[in-house]
């Protein structure tokens, strides 16, 4: 059994500690950035050559290898590569397509999709794709806009439909607005948790989401929807690759307030040292270590590997994120 399947399991029934804390890498930016997606060749330099398929392919196995994963998230196309070089048969570490690409995702270098309110899109063919993985993450993004959330709500139908007759799990992936409509930012965050439980009123077990993916808007907000259906469980996304402090941060107030999954991208692949890095987030979750010992820490593996740090100690220990405890502190 991959460590998903029991760690969710043991989460479902009630009886989660720090240890089933699910952790996933997002490694699935070439539906959004396209070339940039990959990261530079030289992280030290984020305008210089990007990595290759096949580089960016060597970091996932890398990843999987080391076995703090529980899920690796990417693309159809790199899935189905790993998957038929057997990376995955004998890991417990659960594959994961993108099963949809909306457009508020659409970032190429001088697009401007991503300023008008999110549209559905799914390239992704479940039958074909659900003979080397079952399990993917389908996206929507409400932005109070009748026209564009209907059509958004009418899209997750259908593939909920397509989900089921294909024997294809699915985690929702909830954005934050991007193109919001007179909506008071004070209250987005409760109106995201709002549309999730309205649109998941309607869906039947065997339809659900095995868990969410979404952005920590706060412990308030995290905590209202956790206490609000406990068989809920809430997944957190990385967002923007901020500091390491931020990285440990959200991940030690998120789990805090009530989320059971990270699924962090550009906080991980964006790393001096990704391993060094996701080899901290276990101790940091089980309270082993504090956030801000586990930048230390992280900062003293780079030193040992002679590997040059973005910032300084001082500056990466800093909270940069609004949304976190502790920032401007």
């Amino acid at each position: 059994m991959k460590s998903l399947d029991k760690k969710l399991k043991i989460i479902t029934s009630g009886k989660y500690t720090p240890a089933q804390f699910i952790l996933a890498d997002a490694k699935d930016p070439d539906y959004a950035f396209g070339v940039r997606g990959t990261g530079a060749v030289d992280y030290t330099d984020q305008s210089g050559p990007h990595r290759s398929i096949p580089q960016f392919r060597d970091s996932i196995k890398a990843i999987v290898k080391q076995k703090q994963m529980d899920i690796m998230l990417a693309s159809v196309y790199n899935i189905e590569a790993l998957a038929a070089e057997g990376v995955f048969t004998k890991s417990a570490v659960t594959p994961a397509i993108r099963a949809n690409d909306t457009t508020d995702i659409w970032l190429p270098r001088g697009g401007l999709y991503s300023k008008e309110p999110s549209r559905p899109w799914r390239t992704a063919s479940l039958a074909h794709a659900r003979k080397f993985c079952d399990l993917g993450l389908y996206s929507v993004t409400f932005n109070n806009d009748l026209d564009h959330d209907y059509a958004t709500v009418e899209a997750y139908a259908r593939f909920r439909e397509d989900a089921v007759k294909n024997k294809f799990r699915h985690f929702l992936e909830v954005f934050n607005p991007n193109a919001p409509q007179n909506l008071d930012p004070a209250v987005l965050p409760f109106y995201v948790n709002d549309m999730i439980i309205r649109v998941l009123a309607g869906v039947t077990r065997a339809e659900r989401p095995a868990f969410l993916k979404m952005v920590f808007n706060g412990r308030k907000a995290t905590e209202e929807l956790a206490a609000h259906d406990p068989s809920l469980v809430i997944g957190i996304l990385g967002g923007s690759a901020g500091t390491t402090r931020d990285c440990f941060e959200l991940l030690h107030q998120g789990e805090k307030s009530g989320a059971r999954v990270a699924l962090f991208g550009r906080k991980i692949n964006l790393a001096e040292s990704p391993l060094d890095l996701l080899a901290l987030f276990r101790p940091v979750l089980e309270r082993a270590v504090t956030p801000a010992g586990a930048v230390k820490a992280y900062h003293a593996a780079l030193k040992a590997k002679k590997l040059k740090p973005r910032r300084t100690l001082d500056d990466d220990m800093k909270i940069t994120e609004a949304v976190l405890e502790g920032y401007g502190k």
